[in-house]
């Protein structure tokens, strides 16, 4: 007999399969066995149709295309006997899926199948239906299953279970239909048909509100009774798991418990006593009984408050911890993380075993015990949780410190009680893992040192001496470098020590000598080289004993392969060696940074961002603040409690455009400042042109026009000192022309109207398919008010629907939002939407407005989101 026909068994077709070599010789294999069974299909073979459907199986599933056998199962289905119905419905349920037309056909003998007097065929179609049903099979079948939820066997009770389960997915509007059928199964003796019937009703619950309020009130009381047998029952051999009555019971009615009584208080107080009971009598010592304690713990958390039980759930996931079974220490960390919005309280009692957790060897524990204690610091014990962190820093292993520096660094800035902590830790951080600080990080603990002026001889001290124990951290040399050059002379001369400071002895050369280092290791990123050469340059003003020294290493990088290197050696040669005169001036030490610009991370503050669902990119107007990689473009979360407005102090809107300090304070000691002469050197550096200079020559104006082109100056913090501090040789400007050439950032006139001053339209926000303009006015004798009229106007081809317009505003001011003219924004600009508000500032004349804004909309049912800062207010508001 030819090995390959249509009576080769089954199990000889495995055999010669299984004992080929090669994939090749499968592939023949396979190929010659399909061959003959195509032939068998064509001459109807009735005998060898079932033996060839198995194999077609086996083939289907070794990967192997199979479509030609489809029309076999459906004539096995027909057919009248229970084993080539078996083969059917089994090759049917492997070989087609709902996708299929030819599942079309089924329907049929699937309906005669449900209503056959042999309660095998029953089940054979109900389990075909409940895995391939389609929406169209459910609408056409839904009655007979329904029918079968109250047949006389407990099999078929529960396939029939199963099945619904499908087809409420597939359509819930069938949801009401199956309500007093799977109601009547919460009833059952049967466990199979007590679980099958309490999922299906918990799926209903989740796709009807109807059943969910039905369950809840005819049902919660006879499933605790249920739960409260289960408890208390004694030993049953055929559903015992590890001395645990059917604990997928248990779970299945807690699940069920959880969705009926969250969000309503009677149903919670119905099953607080059976909860308790579960959480206490069940052992821990077994994986069942976890399993069930962690349901348990999911309903106690999830269903209205009662503060004791809550309190006995959270303790239950701190056994969990203690737990040497990694799974069940990650599920409790996972679940503690959700308790701690709940009773914050209860779970910082396992602080300790929390911490121990984020030594782990296991990482995923790692992470998630860390994103735990991250969670759980406060202005309370954000000291010892910090030092505990930092002190396990030191070992962790390298993989780990990245994630575990940049949580600590979060917590120091979100959390600091005081500057001189804030820098102690920042300290400690940067030397054990400096390489993995990123760059906002250590700017924004450059702006904190500028901004403590009582700690900058402490600081300075601190660094030069973690720079000789750490030096190769790299973010450590970097911000050690900008804080000698900066305060190099309070480091020589120790000015300003602290009762906890040990003594310390620098002398200048000493100060060069850590420079010189920087810029000759071999392993010094550009950026570090260029910060020490900025310094040196800052040190020749101020160790005139050093200047020559300076000027031999800043001349060493005259020929440096390093463009960027080889550029400021010439350019700070140039100033060593002609201009003298201004050199002082020049190199002064930077002017305070705006802390609540630069640090705003540490003030929890977001960066504004303009997001659709296409990705398309916006271009914002200046009145909006764009996000940037460097911490100066952090903008303001007014969310905050402390979140400062833009300050107005000097009146001078390029201090808030640029984020510097242009006040006359920032002017060397013994020259005198006009109020607006910092001001042209920027706009000289903006190219944005004011009245022409009185000496268009002078040296200043000739080191200028090769600074501003040097990138890497403005790139980091000690740029804009360099360029500041020219504004002694700066001529005072006209504000008139700089308010028009920034649209309207300076006051405008104000005009007397009868109901207060009136304010021009401003362009508060723009995008490429939107623009949003404020229309300002004031209430006579009452300057603490103010009214805006927004006016949004589509600038997109597309017609925006569900508009929606959304305003947040810091706790200094006030915000009533009247409801918008439509929620239709008309195409191309032919129509606009208006809504008012209203806005009171608590500390007029001491803050400005400012305003985070966010416009949700449809285009053609997607889903776009548009978000933004206004801070381009008239400062008098």
């Amino acid at each position: 007999m030819n090995p390959f026909s249509s009576g080769t068994r089954l199990r000889d077709m495995i055999r010669a399969i299984r004992s080929c070599k090669t994939a090749a010789e499968e592939r023949a294999v396979v190929r010659k066995e399909c061959a003959a069974i195509r032939a068998a299909i064509s001459e109807n073979d009735q005998d060898y149709r079932h033996r060839n459907l198995a194999k077609l199986m086996f083939i289907h599933m070794l990967g192997y295309p199979t479509h030609f056998g489809q029309m076999e199962c459906l004539k096995l289905i027909a057919s009248s006997g229970f084993p080539e119905k078996r083969i059917g419905y089994l090759g049917l349920m492997l070989l087609l899926d709902e996708r299929q037309e030819v599942l079309m056909l089924v329907t049929n003998s699937l309906k005669q199948d449900l209503n056959h007097s042999n309660q095998y065929i029953i089940g054979l179609a109900l389990c075909a239906l409940g895995n391939i049903c389609s929406a169209e099979m459910a609408r056409d079948l839904a009655p007979e299953v329904e029918r079968l939820l109250q047949f006389r066997d407990p099999n078929i009770r529960k396939k029939a279970a199963l099945c619904s389960i499908r087809i409420i997915k597939k359509v819930p509007d069938l949801a009401e239909n199956f309500i007093n059928p799977a109601a009547s199964l919460l009833r059952e003796k049967h466990h199979g048909v007590l679980i099958t019937g309490i999922q299906l009703c918990t799926d209903l619950c989740k796709v009807s509100s109807e059943a969910l309020e039905y369950f809840r009130e005819k049902c919660t009381e006879g499933l605790v009774k249920t739960l409260k047998d289960m408890a208390n029952s004694p030993y049953a051999p055929e559903y015992d798991i590890a001395g645990i009555t059917d604990p997928f019971l248990h779970i299945r009615l807690l699940k069920l418990l959880r969705i009926l009584g969250q969000g309503d208080a009677d149903a919670s107080d119905c099953m607080n006593d059976i909860l308790a009971q579960v959480a206490t009598k069940i052992e821990s010592n077994k994986n069942a009984g976890n399993a069930i304690l962690y349901e348990c713990v999911g309903t106690i958390m999830s269903i209205e408050d009662n503060g004791g039980l809550r309190v006995l759930a959270i303790n239950i996931l701190g056994r969990f911890l203690s737990n040497r079974d990694n799974n069940i220490r990650y599920v409790a960390l996972n679940m503690l993380m959700k308790a701690i919005t709940v009773d914050a309280q209860a779970v910082q009692r396992h602080r300790a075993t929390i911490l121990e957790c984020v030594k782990d060897s296991d990482a995923s524990i790692r992470k998630k015990a860390l994103d735990l204690v991250y969670l759980l610091v406060n202005e309370s014990n954000v000291k010892p949780l910090t030092k505990e962190l930092i002190e396990y820093l030191e070992a962790s292993d390298q993989e780990f410190k990245g994630v575990l520096t940049a949580k600590i660094c979060s917590l120091v800035e979100k959390f600091s009680p005081e500057k001189i902590w804030y820098i102690d830790q920042m300290l400690k951080v940067l030397s054990e893992a400096g390489n993995f600080v990123k760059d906002e990080v250590w700017h924004a603990l450059i702006v904190v040192i500028s901004n403590a002026s009582d700690l900058h001889g402490y600081s300075v001290r601190a660094l030069y001496r973690a720079f000789q124990t750490s030096a190769e951290q790299e973010t450590l040399v970097r911000v050690a470098v900008w804080c000698i050059g900066e305060y190099g002379d309070m480091l020589v001369n120790n000015v300003g020590m602290l009762d906890i400071e040990e003594p310390i002895t620098v002398t200048e050369s000493d100060a060069v000598d850590a420079l010189e280092v920087s810029i000759k290791r071999h392993n010094s990123d550009l950026t570090t080289k260029a910060m020490a050469l900025i310094a040196l340059l800052k040190l020749s003003s101020r160790f005139p004993s050093c200047s020559e020294r300076i000027k031999d290493i800043i001349l060493q990088n005259k020929r440096s392969f390093v463009l960027e290197l080889q550029q400021r050696s010439i350019e700070f040669n140039c100033i060593l060696q002609k201009h003298q005169n201004i050199r002082s001036a020049l190199v002064e030490r930077m002017p305070v940074l705006d802390e609540a610009t630069f640090s705003g991370r540490r003030a929890g503050s977001l960066p504004t961002s303009v997001s659709t669902s296409t990705g398309t990119a916006r271009n914002l107007p200046n009145g909006i603040a764009k996000p940037a990689a460097a911490p100066v473009a952090d903008l303001l979360d007014l969310s905050s409690d402390d979140a400062p407005a833009p300050s107005s102090s000097g009146g001078d809107f390029l201090q808030d455009l640029l984020g510097v300090d242009l006040s006359p304070a920032s002017a060397p000691p013994g020259t005198s400042q006009p109020p607006k002469a910092g001001t042209d050197v920027l706009l000289d550096l903006l190219s944005i042109g004011t009245s022409p200079p009185a000496q268009s020559s002078s040296p200043a104006s000739n080191i200028l026009s090769s600074i501003q082109d040097d990138k890497a100056s403005l790139a980091n913090l000690n740029g804009l000192a360099s360029l500041t501090s020219l504004s002694p040789n700066a001529t005072s400007a006209s504000p008139a022309p700089m308010m028009d050439l920034l649209d309207g950032f300076g006051p405008s006139p104000q005009k007397k109207e009868e109901n207060g001053p009136a304010y021009p339209s401003l362009v508060a926000y723009e995008s490429s398919t939107l623009r949003m303009t404020f229309n300002i006015s004031k209430q006579p004798g009452n300057p603490q008010t103010t009214l805006i009229q927004a006016i949004f106007t589509n600038l997109s081809p597309n017609v925006y629907n569900d508009f929606l317009f959304q305003a947040a505003v810091p706790k200094f001011l006030q915000l009533h939002l009247d409801p918008a003219s439509s929620n239709t924004l008309p195409a191309s600009g032919n129509g606009s939407i208006t809504q008012s508000m209203k806005v009171t500032n608590s500390q007029h004349g001491k803050k400005s407005l400012v305003m985070r804004i966010r416009i949700a909309y449809k285009i053609n049912n997607k889903d776009v989101l548009e978000e933004g800062q206004v801070s381009n207010f008239p400062r008098d508001l």
